[in-house]
């Protein structure tokens, strides 16, 4: 692993990376924490490709804001933030995976801050049995606010940041 991480907006040629970097990283975070089935699916490869290709295309996502975080030209993260549910929610963090190689080298951060300005309210879910990701979320200002689902087959999380005036007097975000 270099220190050359580099982010930028995701470009329709990234589709198979993006595809690549999302199973495999779905393999290091929840292999024994969901069903087999869903990571060994024969067919989730070009799910997610067909899924990457619909958010970079389809004038629906035209206000979601993708980026991918690439190594010496080899993608190893992706992130992507859009609109909430209702009108009236604050922006919603959808995704953000960093290959676990390259967990520590500040891909992940520079990822988040490519798709959600540090002072910008958001929302997140986060996989419950996932302390790290957790901790990462907390240093960048996000809260747990009581709300859990069961999402496939996996518990999670809701987090929500309010705004940097929040986030600093919680000790997050300097």
């Amino acid at each position: 692993m270099s220190q050359t991480i580099r982010v930028r907006p995701a470009q329709l040629t990234d589709v198979p990376a993006m595809a690549h970097v999302n199973v495999q990283a779905w393999n290091e975070t929840y292999r024994g924490l969901i069903s087999d089935h869903i990571l060994d699916d024969p067919g989730f490869t070009s799910a997610r490709e067909r899924q990457w290709n619909t958010v970079l295309t389809d004038p629906r996502f035209i206000t979601h804001r993708v980026a991918v975080a690439e190594d010496n030209g080899i993608i190893v993260g992706i992130a992507m933030s859009g609109p909430g549910a209702q009108a009236s929610d604050p922006l919603h963090l959808y995704v953000l995976y960093v290959l676990k190689q390259w967990h520590g080298s500040g891909a992940g951060t520079n990822l988040l801050e490519a798709v959600l300005a540090p002072w910008e309210a958001a929302t997140l879910w986060v996989a419950r049995p996932n302390p790290r990701a957790q901790a990462f979320y907390r240093k960048h200002g996000f809260r747990p606010d009581g709300i859990e689902k069961i999402e496939d087959d996996l518990p999670v999380v809701h987090m929500i940041r309010s705004d940097v005036a929040d986030s600093r007097a919680a000790g997050g975000v300097e």
